[in-house]
């Protein structure tokens, strides 16, 4: 088995922490190259008060239009890559990934382009009716992915 190229998937959440810390321990053992990738999920925007419902236009000047908060986002994903980077990469390179739309499908995606052995996430742990709602972008991952995904839990107390 030879690991050369390792895709860490990652949010601003402490199992996601947790998984780019690991990730990071398992490309230094198999001297691997690193891709990081955040996945910019379209914010769902209210309807701004003068919309008009039939034709989705919305009324001039009011609010923040979609392009200003994708700007947002790809800034905050971006700080959340620098920030995970800077924590636990050291002198290692790292490939940045941004990808938008669905959390699991962008990780298998840069998986693909990256050319990734294996893909490293983090799991939240969610159960009954939230995971029913949200989904399981680690399952989902899991059962799509051609490579071996690794899935680190965040041990309580870590």
């Amino acid at each position: 088995m030879t690991i050369q190229k390792i895709l860490i998937g990652i949010d601003d959440s402490k199992q996601a922490e947790h998984a780019a810390e690991y990730g990071f321990e398992i490309a230094r053992k198999f001297d691997a190259a690193v891709g990081m990738v955040n996945i910019v999920e379209p914010a769902l925007t209210a309807p701004v008060a003068g919309t008009d419902p039939m034709m989705g236009l919305p009324a001039q000047g009011i609010g923040i239009d979609e392009m200003e908060i994708l700007d947002i986002q790809k800034s905050q994903s971006e700080n959340i890559v620098d920030q995970t980077i800077k924590k636990y990469a050291g002198d290692m390179e790292v490939t940045h990934f941004t990808d938008y739309g669905s959390t699991a499908d962008g990780i298998i995606h840069c998986a693909k382009e990256f050319g990734a052995d294996l893909i490293v996430i983090g799991t939240h742990n969610r159960h009954g009716l939230d995971r029913l709602l949200m989904g399981s972008v680690a399952e989902h991952v899991v059962r799509h992915s051609h490579v071996p995904v690794l899935v680190v839990p965040l041990v309580h107390g870590s």
